[in-house]
């Protein structure tokens, strides 16, 4: 099953250099309705009572002054009390907002229920277009104001995507995961694509600001030249990649504290840092915040360490790296009056 390869025939991204003096992090939700990770999706599963839990870790962010973005899909952005609790936060300054697309549980339904089809970049670009443009406008209605930030659900950009947040005034993506491809389900590849922020398009009107995701060990030049390595079925049919991860030779990090301890995260903000990288991204799934979700917290203890995780990423980045913390919506800022300033 072949998926879409995220390139740049007509315009080689250039990182934006934002003339920062400190490294920055970024905290991006992927907020989104309850559903078994395990089973095929299904349109009927809508559920958001999870959203609340999100208290637990704003006491955190509280203290840390960190506001993070909440990118949310059709079934939050409809939900009253999933809307109101989140407008909350952003009314308070305490968190910022933006788009985010299960297809398969956004209207119109216009398409069979597949893993193919849960990238919407596969999708016919009308009905992609109708999809996003729904999304788009229940985030509105439940804000008072149009959203500028997207981010697709499952990564899943297709060739169509980006003109169509243009045509909706987005000005910032953040879909993009390095080093990274999900073609083995029909979704996109996203090998060889930047990890810094760059705009993807001659005109500057949309900002990528990729995921982060980094290529760590002592064959880690190896791994970002050859990333397939990682994905392969022959490479993962041998377990490669686990071996050389528990050797210490190649191992490839999100950070994230789903699926990624702290001393992994710690490994690969310090690996990018040395190589010259200024913006972090922290991503995990909304759901997570209830136990029983998602894959990643099953209890209450795992809900702890959890969040344990979290604040040691936050600690780790500004007392040991130096860093501050910042928002998708100040990167928009900084890139386009640095650009400005070049012009």
């Amino acid at each position: 099953m072949g998926g879409y390869v995220v390139h740049f025939s007509d315009f080689p991204p250039q990182p934006v250099d934002l003339d920062l003096k400190s490294p920055v992090l970024l905290v991006v939700v992927d907020t989104e309705e309850e559903f078994n990770w395990s089973l095929p999706f299904d349109r009927g599963s809508v559920a958001t009572r999870s959203i609340p839990a999100q208290d637990r870790v704003h006491e955190i962010y509280d203290r840390w002054g960190v506001v993070p973005t909440y990118v949310m899909d059709y079934p939050v952005a409809t939900s009253p009390v999933a809307a109101h609790y989140l407008r909350a936060l952003v009314d308070e300054g305490r968190a910022e907002f933006g788009t985010h697309c299960h297809p398969w549980v956004t209207p119109p339904h216009g398409e069979a229920v597949t893993v193919f089809n849960s990238f919407h970049g596969n999708l016919p670009v009308e009905l992609e277009a109708a999809k996003i443009r729904a999304s788009t406008d229940a985030v509105a209605q439940a804000f008072g104001q149009a959203p500028t930030v997207f981010k697709a659900g499952r990564y899943g950009l297709g060739p169509h995507t980006m003109d169509i947040l243009k045509e909706l005034g987005y000005t910032v993506d953040c879909s993009y995961v390095p080093h990274t491809s999900f073609s083995q389900e029909g979704g996109p590849s996203f090998y060889r694509t930047p990890v810094q922020p760059f705009f993807t398009d001659p005109d500057r009107a949309l900002l990528e600001v990729p995921m982060t995701v980094g290529v760590c060990g002592v064959l880690g030049g190896v791994g970002r030249r050859m990333p397939a390595i990682f994905d392969h079925p022959l490479s993962r049919a041998g377990h490669l990649p686990g071996m050389a991860n528990r050797l210490g030779l190649l191992e490839r990090l999100r950070l994230s504290p789903e699926g990624f301890d702290l001393d992994s995260q710690i490994r690969v903000m310090t690996a990018l840092f040395n190589q010259g990288i200024k913006v972090f991204t922290l991503t995990y799934h909304s759901p997570t915040l209830q136990p029983g979700n998602t894959p990643y917290v099953g209890n209450q203890e795992e809900l702890t360490q959890f969040l344990a995780t979290i604040e040691g990423v936050l600690s780790f980045f500004r007392d040991r790296l130096g860093g501050r913390f910042s928002t998708l919506k100040e990167i928009d800022r900084l890139a386009r009056s640095q650009e400005a300033s070049l012009a």
